[in-house]
């Protein structure tokens, strides 16, 4: 078939990424030819010891042994297939020679490897956010949150895939292609951070800065084994990052950390949140990491038990049962812990979130959606059409329209702190309720990772965004397949658990 000019951007994109890749030195070895659908062993088999030991460090261990001087900057950018070869070598040689005349790191994250999504902007590099039509948009300066990272010493060396929209529970679009899972290469590895989700998988990055508006950076964690962030809305700068309706007030996207580690975790929001933002992005709110605060205290000094409420279904979709076999075990583990308080947690009216949710994504309709993937001719994926074209709320809303779901929404969160305030067991002198539920213990998603274009069900994600609650991912284990399997005699609440049901028993069916 004759090449059409969204054909001839995309051979443009994937020959400027292979030339990037071909220009590593030395060169990446050849990748062996294998059948497996598990992608995780590959790097041991092109690396050498060494180099494994380097990329399976976890971030804090990594960052120690920068700090020390037993790992040099170089060493480090030299065992990764990077996509910045030249500038991340160039400032692995600038720190090491910082450390060694100063014989201090120039930061926190001095000669840490960072991986970036693509439409978190670097400067003078494309910033497409999926499109193809995008890729002339050329970002014209970095992010700030990048430029907070950079001061404290890191190494940018790679960016990664998204999907087209930027609103898929995975990752595919028309200029790169599908993203899979590194431990079956049949699975997606969630989206729209996926590309980070699958390089932080196989241990290419030990800490990714992806986004997330639906899900986008705890899909992929969960996917993948790994620990994430989604932080509350105006914790983390987002100035400089691409997009479609980057304007609108809604239901905002927020940056977050990926890592394979909590430490990693903990290391960026300490890092950036040090850097005070607020003071470059306004909209910041003024408040530092508290990591040495203790909020198990009552109002009269005391210490108390962690109340975990634990939610076992959303009752819209019920989990495959190898999640509620893995929450049981979390539960099992937390109760041997005489600190710990366990209760189960009432969902309060999901669908409806969803409902609140979806009818604000897209309050122009999708137009700059449409807009941006008809200009340049690319196909519809199938997901872009699940969530924009077969989502029965996406309407194209009037002033009025905005001000009534905007009201549905602060209606909705008022409802559920109600909730959340109705597990006190009483109140102190001032009225105020005591003995609330601390955090919520759930699933990320209703099961693991799904095969390849399946990922259609954001409610177990998406409901704490519409909430504005912050949301960290770890990771718990694997299923086994030769285990577990179907729930028998189940009895879908709606079409959507039906799908999902359907989801399972394929799932077990093809991977038995």
């Amino acid at each position: 078939m004759a090449s059409t000019g969204w054909q001839n951007i995309a051979k443009t994109a994937q020959e400027l990424r292979d030339a990037s890749i071909a220009r590593l030195d030395p060169p990446v070895p050849q990748s062996p030819s294998t059948q497996s659908r598990d992608a995780t062993n590959i790097p041991k088999l092109l690396l050498s010891e060494a180099e494994i030991t380097i990329t399976e460090k976890s971030t804090e261990d990594l960052t120690t042994a920068l700090a020390a001087g037993k790992l040099t900057s170089a060493a480090v950018v030299n065992c990764i297939t990077a996509l910045l070869p030249e500038e991340a070598l160039a400032r692995a040689r600038y720190l090491d020679d910082y450390y060694n005349e100063h014989h201090r790191p120039i930061g926190p994250l001095h000669g840490l490897p960072i991986s970036v999504k693509e439409h978190i902007g670097m400067k003078d590099k494309n910033l497409t956010a999926g499109f193809v039509s995008w890729w002339d948009h050329i970002a014209n300066d970095d992010a700030q949150v990048l430029k907070i990272l950079w001061q404290a010493g890191c190494v940018f060396y790679t960016r990664t895939t998204e999907p087209q929209t930027l609103m898929h529970l995975e990752t595919s679009n028309n200029l790169y292609g599908t993203t899979s899972n590194p431990f079956n290469r049949l699975l997606t590895p969630g989206g729209s951070s996926g590309g980070e989700g699958a390089l932080l998988g196989l241990r290419g990055s030990c800490l990714g800065v992806g986004s997330d508006i639906g899900g986008s950076v705890r899909s992929p964690a969960a996917n993948c084994g790994l620990y994430s962030l989604r932080p509350t809305t105006y914790r983390i700068p987002v100035t400089g990052f691409g997009g479609t309706m980057l304007s609108e007030e809604h239901i905002l996207a927020v940056i977050g950390p990926m890592s394979t580690s909590l430490g990693g975790v903990k290391l960026f929001m300490k890092t950036v949140l040090a850097a005070k933002p607020w003071l470059t992005e306004p909209s910041c709110v003024p408040i530092p990491w508290r990591d040495h605060q203790s909020h198990l205290t009552t109002s009269q000094g005391n210490n108390k038990k962690l109340k975990i409420g634990v939610l076992w279904s959303d009752e819209v979709v019920k989990p495959h049962p190898p999640i509620i076999r893995a929450l049981k075990e979390v539960v099992e583990k937390l109760q041997q812990s005489p600190d710990v308080e366990i209760v189960d947690w009432k969902p309060h009216n999901h669908d409806e979130a969803w409902e609140i949710i979806a009818s604000l994504y897209f309050a122009d309709g999708a137009k700059e959606e449409r807009d941006a993937i008809e200009a340049s001719g690319e196909p519809w994926l199938p997901l872009s059409n699940f969530i924009i074209k077969e989502n029965p709320y996406v309407k194209r809303l009037d002033v009025e329209g905005i001000w009534y779901w905007t009201r549905r929404r602060e209606e909705y969160r008022a409802a559920y702190a109600k909730v959340w305030n109705d597990t006190a067991t009483g109140v102190d002198e001032n009225g105020r309720p005591e003995g609330m539920v601390d955090v919520i213990l759930g699933p990320v998603g209703p099961g693991a990772a799904p095969p390849l274009g399946k990922a259609r069900y954001w409610g177990y994600t998406s409901q704490w965004n519409l909430l504005d609650y912050p949301a960290l991912v770890f990771p718990v284990g694997k299923v086994d397949p030769g285990v577990e399997g179907v729930e028998e005699g189940y009895e879908a609440m709606n079409e959507r658990a039906r799908e999902n049901y359907e989801l399972c028993e394929f799932f077990f069916f093809f991977f038995r």
